[in-house]
């Protein structure tokens, strides 16, 4: 049976739902959290997430998801409030994400690689209600607990002693009442933070409009099957790693996760049937390094992405050399605007062929992205003239939480900009050009030179200091340090590295420490110039 509606003023909103363009709501008629239950309805049987120890299908995780949204819900966990996870990826950590969303709460993904101090600042900073944390990172929640005001509840994915128990939690939950939250598209799911520094950090405002056009550009662009097995380097508390197995679910097609980056772990998988992964080119280099590799290891692969980080053109040959299969690359500002170019599969032959500059190329603009190339004014370059990258989309963040003035710098009538520069060709390949800002990317992974030398500033060896990025043939970029001793200091490297080591996560420890007799190079406005640092030999 069909019904007609009709615009006029006595259309009866109590029989049928008012179209949104009478009401002003937007309602969103298909959310995030219920792909799990769309896929489980689909195909109850198939594989959902895969471990080495275990595999899950679409109808067990759903079955669990509802558990642990009921007993959250059961003990106060409201819509709006913010839930954080810090734990290397397992099944329970997507579950938690995924009940978390059916009560309208907020995510807050923590880098679980981050110092303890830079972890209870975040959770500072995002006035998280609950944390759900693994057995490796229990005693310093439970040690930093006392000191969170908003926190009330911890939960252990392993029931480590002083945590409400993970499995606790599902047998509370099952068959228990769940009210699902209805969440709208400008609602936030997430809260991603870009930095761990002692200061202010930036939390990324994510919201359900975000994610699912995330989700479905990536399924378009990396052309995303339901028979895939795929895996994804990037950890669950990235953007990118979150989306691969997000986009799997969606699709009802079957991810696995390893708790942690492991190359020798990963290797037997491939021949195990893993038809597409996503790496980083660290993890790509080490993966073809493996004792043994060989082409018949990646019989069943399809398709291999990577991003995150520069890809020299030599690593990217050897590869394609092994691996007979689609290569994508993917560049973007993940946590901040998603997906912003492509290279495609038929761009990586062309360059087999012969046009071998496409190779440096980053790709054209995905489906539904508007990029452009911009002067300081805003005004639009022509091809070839560098400058500022800037894009539009429906992929961006809402803002930075609680700094309205950091979001307006980062928006521009629509155009979002994250400080990148690069420069088009005539066929609108996009090529980088380094970035306006001095963020280093070291393995995939941000690393901001103002939070290092904010600890080491307070050394009392250190006069001055400054960091940048050296390209590196491995990490893409490491971290070196430029240092003036204070009057009558001796600096010793190692000592160095122990004393930021012990306040900062590891990939943002300094690997070089360069000494300076004279103070460091400065422009009239008494800035360091870090160009000058990074071109000295």
């Amino acid at each position: 049976m069909t019904e007609s509606v009709t615009d006029t003023a006595d259309t009866a909103a109590a029989d049928y739902p008012r179209p949104e363009r009478l009401t002003g709501r937007r309602w969103s008629q298909t959310q995030v959290s219920g792909w799990i239950d769309v896929a489980a309805r689909r195909c109850p049987d198939r594989a959902c997430l895969v471990t080495p120890e275990r595999s899950l299908t679409f109808a067990e995780v759903l079955g669990h998801v509802r558990a642990l949204a009921s007993a959250l819900q059961r003990r106060g966990l409201r819509a709006g409030e913010r839930v954080a996870i810090l734990d290397t990826d397992s099944p329970e950590y997507i579950e938690t994400i995924l009940a978390v969303l059916k009560l309208g709460a907020v995510i807050v993904p923590l880098n679980y690689r981050l110092a303890p101090g830079e972890i209870e600042t975040l959770l500072r900073a995002a006035e998280a209600t609950w944390i759900v944390v693994g057995e490796r990172y229990v005693p310093a929640v439970l040690e930093m607990a006392p000191r969170l005001d908003y926190l009330h509840g911890v939960v252990g994915f392993d029931g480590t002693p002083g945590t409400l128990a993970y499995t606790d939690l599902l047998s509370e939950g099952a068959g228990g009442e769940l009210v699902e939250a209805r969440v709208e598209e400008e609602d936030i799911l997430a809260l991603a933070f870009t930095s761990g520094t002692t200061g202010l950090p930036k939390g990324v405002m994510q919201s359900q409009r975000m994610w699912k056009h995330i989700t479905s550009n990536s399924m378009l662009e990396y052309r995303f099957t339901w028979d895939e097995f795929r895996y994804s380097g990037s950890p669950l508390f990235h953007v990118a790693g979150m989306n691969q197995v997000l986009k799997a679910i969606c699709r009802g097609s079957t991810s696995l996760l390893l708790r942690q980056w492991d190359p020798a772990a990963l290797l037997p998988w491939f021949r195990r049937g893993l038809t597409g992964v996503f790496l980083v080119p660290t993890m790509l280099s080490a993966l073809l390094d493996q004792p043994g590799v060989s082409r018949e290891d990646f019989a069943a692969l399809r398709s291999m992405y990577y991003g995150a980080a520069p890809m020299s053109p030599a690593l990217l040959r050897r590869a394609m050399d092994l691996m007979d299969v689609d290569f994508f690359n993917g560049f973007g500002a993940g946590t901040e605007a998603g997906m912003q170019s492509v290279l495609t599969p038929e761009d990586h032959r062309r360059a087999l062929a012969g046009q071998t500059h496409l190779l440096g190329s980053v790709g054209r603009p995905g489906h539904d992205i508007d990029l452009r190339i911009v002067d300081d004014d805003g005004s639009e370059l022509p091809p070839g003239e560098v400058g500022e990258i800037v894009t539009r989309s429906d992929m961006t963040m809402s803002g930075y939480a609680g700094q309205p003035e950091k979001t307006a710098g980062t928006f521009s009538d629509g155009w979002f900009s994250g400080g990148d520069l690069g420069h088009l060709d005539e066929e609108g390949y996009l090529y980088l050009d380094g970035r306006k800002s001095d963020m280093i990317i070291r393995g995939g992974e941000n690393v901001y030179p103002p939070e290092i030398e904010e600890v080491l500033g307070v050394h009392p060896g250190v006069a001055e200091c400054a960091v940048v990025g050296r390209p590196d043939d491995y990490w893409g970029e490491i971290v070196e340090a430029h240092l003036v001793p204070a009057p009558g200091a001796v600096l010793d490297p190692e000592e160095l590295a122990g004393f930021c080591r012990a306040r900062l996560a590891r990939y943002k420890v300094p690997e070089r420490y360069r000494l300076h007799d004279d103070p460091l190079p400065k422009n009239a406005a008494g800035k360091v110039l870090r160009r000058v640092l990074r071109e000295l030999p």
